[in-house]
């Protein structure tokens, strides 16, 4: 066999053996997630019983929770926010790939940030610990620095994938957003390295669809002039929520006489307070999303106070600088939004023809491709997640307008916008 094609098989076997330690390491850690989230829960449910000082318990919670993983980040450079802008500028040679100790980091930093409640995705820390898994198998099996960026870049895409059990997902992340490229030996290993790795991460969390979606009908054609402008009006709010993102950040850099630890626990206890009011107003947004996507829907001024809070919180969490993501919230979002436009557009629906849901989920979708102008990477995330195979239409449809609105009124793509701000170290 050629030199040459006995590396390539050594290629998709060493991401097809990385793959599996990162579906072991990302169901780790959605697993642990599910048991803070329970913790939680359990610790605000018990402070309702002592009364005035009730509130001082979720609010002392996620200021700890925040400084101490702040204080983490501060000690492992990069590990801090999503980390999806650094697996892109180390694709695009920008800077090489962390060292190994960024994984403990991003697991346990992202565990306790966003196990305290702030309002952080799990996919960001999953998809970093990806990229370092798989960057890692490649300097231990002594590839070239070219294989090497291939496989940190490929197992970053299973991390995605692993993060919202979404394989196709995962491959498509890869190319559409951090490589901007289809190349056969891109695609090949990042799908072999995908397969294991959610192969592997269903052995921990299972094999069941994120949210439970009841059985939708295909919506008559003559909705998708509504779902069309109602895209057009998501681009809006994805360019306003990326303004907010970047806004808050520069924020803070700005706020010079607190240090970041100290200004995380700040955020953290505001996070914290909204969780002592309601637990629907803080965390990640999992269980916000999936009693919409279930059906139970709030009536309309709980949906504005959520929308709001949640839409301010998200942002505001980035911004204290702990490892976590911005997906989860993301769509979080993106469900109220679309909840809320069928609720006060609904007379206006031709005959009633769809709920609530499927506004809800191609919400999530086109929010998602306004925000990171990654629109097919959001339909197929969603429609994993949900299993709504009804709605590709409407999704295509909405999505195509979110991300040409967004376009037209000059926002840049979040990670874009991240990665040009961030200042690599050496």
């Amino acid at each position: 066999m050629p030199r040459a094609s006995r590396g390539r098989m050594g290629v998709h076997l060493v991401a097809a053996v990385a793959g599996c330690l990162v579906g072991l390491v990302g169901g780790g850690f959605r697993w642990c997630l599910a048991r803070a989230a329970e913790l939680r829960g359990s610790l605000v449910e018990a402070s309702e019983q002592l009364g005035a000082l009730g509130p001082l318990v979720p609010a002392v919670l996620t200021a700890t929770g925040a400084a101490v993983a702040c204080a983490i980040a501060l000690r492992v450079p990069l590990s801090a926010g999503s980390g999806i802008q650094d697996v892109e500028a180390v694709w695009r040679g920008e800077r090489s790939p962390r060292p190994p100790w960024l994984l403990p980091a991003k697991f346990f930093g992202g565990l306790i940030a966003i196990g305290s409640g702030l309002v952080l995705g799990r996919e960001g820390p999953t998809v970093h610990m990806g990229a370092a898994i798989g960057a890692e198998a490649g300097r231990r099996t002594r590839m070239d620095e070219s294989d090497i960026r291939l496989l940190h870049t490929s197992l970053a895409g299973a991390g995605l994938a692993v993060a919202f059990t979404a394989p196709l997902g995962g491959v498509l992340f890869v190319c559409e957003e951090v490589t901007r490229t289809v190349r056969a030996r891109l695609v090949l290993v990042t799908l072999i390295g995908t397969a294991t790795a959610v192969g592997c991460s269903r052995l921990v969390v299972g094999d069941r669809l994120d949210f439970r979606v009841p059985e939708l009908p295909v919506p008559p054609l003559a909705l998708l002039p509504a779902f069309l402008l109602f895209g057009a009006a998501t681009g809006v709010l994805g360019a306003a929520y990326n303004r907010l993102i970047i806004g808050l950040l520069d924020l803070c850099d700005h706020v010079t006489r607190v240090g970041p630890v100290a200004r995380a626990a700040a955020i953290g206890a505001v996070v914290g307070l909204l969780l002592g009011v309601d637990p629907e107003l803080a965390g990640g947004g999992d269980r916000l999303s999936g009693r919409l996507l279930g059906g139970d829907i709030p009536v309309v001024p709980v949906l504005v106070g959520y929308l709001a809070v949640r839409f301010l919180a998200g942002p505001l969490s980035y911004a204290a600088r702990t490892p976590g993501g911005l997906f989860a919230p993301l769509l979080a979002v993106g469900a109220l939004w679309g909840v809320l436009v069928h609720a006060l557009a609904q007379p206006l629906v031709p005959g009633g023809a769809a709920g609530a849901v499927p506004f809800a989920i191609v919400g999530m979708a086109a929010l998602f491709a306004s925000v990171v102008r990654a629109p097919v990477t959001g339909i197929v995330l969603v429609v994993e997640m949900t299993g709504a195979t009804s709605l590709l239409i409407p999704l295509m449809t909405a999505c195509f307008a979110a991300t040409l609105t967004a376009d037209r009124m000059g926002s840049t793509p979040i990670y874009d916008s991240l990665r040009l701000r961030t200042v690599w170290p050496g």
